[in-house]
């Protein structure tokens, strides 16, 4: 597409999410950057959106020198795999995973954390493009094109750390969310990572991230959002998200902005930080 004829849609997304029609009827545009968030098992298949490029949040896209995985990497080092990625400042990111809508919000969290607005996470992730008989490639995401220009603005508050966790949870105003599931939340069920202790932070709330989405992997409408983020936190509107390695708190993030909430923050520890052995950080069980 060049400047004589240009794409008769616009590249600036509706919102935080999108779906298969918006993203199909722009593939190959340029100044279009998909990207596959893909964590774990989903990481590693042979199939890809065409054009999809890796957001590797396994690999280059988290900071593997601090003790909890998946941890934000620092500015110069986000913007340096931005670039390496061919992102540039104008450019418009679309991110999915191929199990729904579970890492790809992380992409779309740490993105907005750098001050890049132009991001959206695609509604039903790769599962649903599939069901809606798209278009795959069969090999697994890569990028071998030029360097883009992306530049980082880091934005305070997006991400925090355990102590404003803390504080948040003695805040009357603020509400702490638990996106593990409620077994995990409670201390039934194991913590997958291993010397993590069982339960929550005294004072949180459980909102498993799965109970955002329809049986079919969407996004559940604005309105049910809301009910459900209304029915743990109450009039609250400053929200804390908490998961296992932060990244399925940004699911959190995404239903709550979805809702129209606007004060939030991931908590980039979460449980794989707070879980640890330490008088710091308190544990209760229960529900």
């Amino acid at each position: 597409m060049d400047a004589a004829h240009p794409h008769p849609h616009s590249l600036v997304p509706p919102g935080p999410l999108v779906d298969g029609d918006w993203l199909g009827e722009r593939l190959g545009t340029p100044g279009l950057v998909v990207f596959d968030a893909s964590v774990g098992a989903h990481r590693d298949t042979d199939r890809r959106i065409p054009g999809a490029r890796p957001f590797d949040l396994d690999g280059a896209l988290s900071d593997h020198t601090a003790a909890a995985p998946h941890t934000m990497p620092g500015p110069a080092a986000f913007a340096g795999a931005m670039r390496a990625l061919g992102v540039d400042d104008t450019s418009t990111v679309v991110a999915y995973d191929g199990a729904g809508i579970y890492s790809s919000a992380r992409a779309w969290w740490m993105l907005r954390a750098m001050g890049f607005e132009r991001v959206a996470v695609l509604d039903g992730g790769l599962p649903a493009w599939l069901a809606a008989g798209r278009p795959v490639e069969q090999r697994r995401p890569e990028y071998e094109g030029p360097r883009g220009s992306f530049t980082a603005r880091p934005r305070f508050g997006l991400l925090v750390d355990a102590a404003t966790v803390s504080a948040a949870l003695a805040d009357p105003a603020a509400a702490v969310l638990d996106a593990r599931t409620r077994e995990r939340f409670a201390g039934t069920a194991p913590e997958p990572r291993p010397g993590l202790r069982g339960g929550h932070m005294p004072g949180a709330a459980s909102l498993p991230f799965g109970e955002l989405q329809r049986p079919d992997g969407l996004m559940r409408p604005a309105a049910e959002l809301r009910t459900a983020f209304g029915a743990v936190a109450g009039e609250r509107e400053r929200l804390y998200f908490s998961c296992g390695s932060g990244v399925t708190a940004c699911v959190l993030a995404l239903g709550a902005d979805l809702a129209g909430y606007e004060n939030l923050a991931v908590y980039d520890g979460s449980w794989s930080e707070w879980g640890m052995p330490s008088p710091d950080r308190p544990v209760v069980q229960g529900s």
